[in-house]
């Protein structure tokens, strides 16, 4: 797919190239290597749109002054055919290029050729990449933080895509372990409760308490009656904990889906372990060499593993001893694995068994001192934690309303979850707030998300989008359709205003790869308010209907071209693209 602005960077190198060469054969440079500078778009393009640095990276290799060099490139360019018209040199020796109309034509020709696809591109083509995210507790209500992780993944996960990656969404149940057992002996406790009296009934103190728990416990006695309260302890357990699931687990899967979200594979922790799978990891690290045996218990060697990574990442012995590392218990003295002992051989299963290239993770950044642990504990097993194994840490959700702090639905009275959320706040707005930038604690202001101006980001994105269609429907009314991009003279395209937003417009295909290298989905929602900003001044400063035909179809051209990037980054952001508002 095109990408405009890397185009005109390469021809810039290519003429420069031919330039140099003419330059040698003239006698006014050296013979030397083709010179390898950089291209730029300056910052401001008052001087040019593109700026080259070729004649200072080539300084010491020719023996000349950079500005003699630049001088002499320039006087040996060949500009026709290509996307520019015009160059200087400048300063102390950077080659400014000034882009020409069919640079502008091309990009609009490829917005409008490649529509819904346009910025796609196979930069990641051949990878593997497995995003999980959510992987909430199924013990309890999904809450704030799992609405914030949810659209970064799923954002995530789009943008890799579109950037040519295979993608593949997963949750992981955490139905096993000490929190399940947790959650049977919670609603047995209920279950009881509600037959024999709370007097009777002693509840658990590390239970869960919320009215959830109730709610489950009144079900399963709905629906089995009495009769479970005289068998055993452990038989009730696992009735219990299969029964909750069952519940929560559907209830997780509709809260996501009208969240927008949906999974290749909801994967369960249970069955790493009925596999046997978390004891063969266990076992195989043993006899690797990485565990030790103490107080009946069973340690990895997670202080030694991560020491020696940051030895040979140069880290002196001081800087290690001052990190107080610490192993990790992987079986306990009763014969029980570790929840980190399951996370090991999950993410073992991912790399080794079903082969995914990176597995990319969106945890809260209160797991931060678990990512060098987890990746060290693959490192050992060969697997290449430190490359292949991603993590993205985001920063806590704060809400707002009218300035203070909000911890409680007005709804439920209790504190708020995803449901409760969606159902004050659309979910366009919940997604947009949410891709916020992960790595800085968010204020999402519950009053901002549902107002209907500027102010509020993603109405400005939408409203963007609507009133471009509202233009097209007028002016087809009036018996002027969209035109052909081959059709349209784009030297008519002169002001600063149309000649801005088209450079927005370039910039998608590259806005997209920079999001999928640096992991940063909110790259998008920022370059959409850009491109909104910019429609929004090109269209208060340039009329279109009314206008001479050559001037309005190519306006009209313009406009629908923004159109389509809009709808595109919304649909990125899993956010609607509204045709009226």
């Amino acid at each position: 797919m095109a990408n405009l602005v890397e185009n005109a960077k390469n021809q810039i190198n290519g003429l420069l190239a031919a330039a140099q060469a003419r330059a040698a054969a003239a006698g006014s440079l050296p013979e030397a290597a083709p010179l390898a500078g950089t291209v730029e778009i300056p910052k401001d393009t008052a001087n040019g749109d593109f700026a080259a640095n070729h004649a200072m990276a080539g300084a010491r290799a020719l023996r000349m002054a950079p500005r003699k060099i630049a001088d002499a490139l320039v006087e040996n360019l060949d500009l026709g055919g290509s996307y520019f018209v015009s160059a200087e040199a400048a300063g102390p020796g950077f080659i400014n290029f000034r882009l020409g109309p069919a640079w502008y034509a091309a990009v609009l020709a490829a917005v409008e050729g490649e529509g819904e696809n346009y910025g796609r591109s196979d930069a990641y083509a051949g990878q593997r990449i497995m995003v999980e995210f959510v992987s909430a507790n199924p013990t309890g209500p999904m809450h704030m933080g799992n609405a914030r992780g949810g659209v970064l993944g799923d954002t995530l996960a789009e943008v890799l895509s579109r950037v040519g990656a295979e993608v593949w969404r997963e949750f992981y149940v955490n139905d096993a372990g000490n929190q399940i057992e947790k959650f049977a002996s919670s609603i047995d406790a209920r279950y009881r409760q509600l037959i024999l009296g709370e007097e009777a009934v002693e509840f658990p103190e590390d239970g869960y308490h919320g009215d959830d728990i109730r709610e489950l416990a009144a079900a399963f006695r709905e629906k089995y009656g009495d009769g479970w309260l005289d068998k055993p302890e452990g038989e009730r357990h696992e009735a219990m904990a299969r029964f909750g699931l069952s519940v929560n687990l559907p209830k997780m899967k509709s809260d996501l889906e009208r969240y927008g979200i949906s999974y290749d594979e909801w994967f369960r922790e249970s069955e790493l372990h009925g596999s046997g799978y978390v004891k063969d990891t266990v076992e195989e690290l043993t006899r690797l060499g990485c565990t030790y045996e103490k107080d009946g218990a069973l340690w990895l060697r997670t202080s030694e593993l991560i020491a020696g990574r940051l030895r040979a990442a140069g880290k002196s012995e001081k800087d290690i001893e001052k990190l107080d590392l610490k192993d990790d218990v992987l079986r306990r003295a009763n014969g029980v694995c570790t929840y980190f002992a399951a996370d090991i051989a999950y993410h073992r299963n991912k790399l080794a068994v079903r082969g995914f290239d990176k597995a990319i993770n969106i945890w809260g950044a209160d797991h931060h001192g678990h990512v060098a642990r987890l990746s060290a504990a693959l490192d050992a097993r060969g697997l290449d934690g430190e490359d292949r194994l991603v993590i993205v840490l985001m920063q806590l959700v704060k809400l707002l309303r009218d300035g203070e702090v909000v911890r409680m639905s007005k709804r439920t009275g209790k504190a708020i979850s995803l449901t409760d959320l969606l159902d004050e706040v659309p979910r366009d707005a919940a997604r947009w707030f949410f891709n916020s930038r992960p790595d800085t604690q968010m204020d999402f202001d519950l009053g901002l998300a549902v107002r209907e101006d500027s102010e509020n980001p993603v109405y400005y994105v939408q409203y963007a989008h609507a009133r471009i269609c509202s233009v097209i429907r007028n002016l087809a009314e009036a018996g002027c359709a969209v035109p052909a991009p081959e059709s349209i003279d784009p030297a008519v395209l002169s002001t600063g205003y149309e000649r801005e937003l088209i450079k927005q417009l370039a910039e998608l295909p590259g806005e997209l790869l920079r999001s999928a290298g640096a992991l940063d989905p909110s790259r998008i929602n920022r370059y959409a308010m850009e491109l909104a900003a910019r429609f929004h001044r090109f269209y208060n400063a340039c009329r279109i209907k009314g206008e001479a035909e050559p001037v309005m179809n190519a306006r009209l051209l313009l406009a629908d071209a923004t159109r389509q990037a809009l709808a595109v980054c919304l649909g990125i952001l899993g956010v609607s693209a509204p045709e009226r508002m």
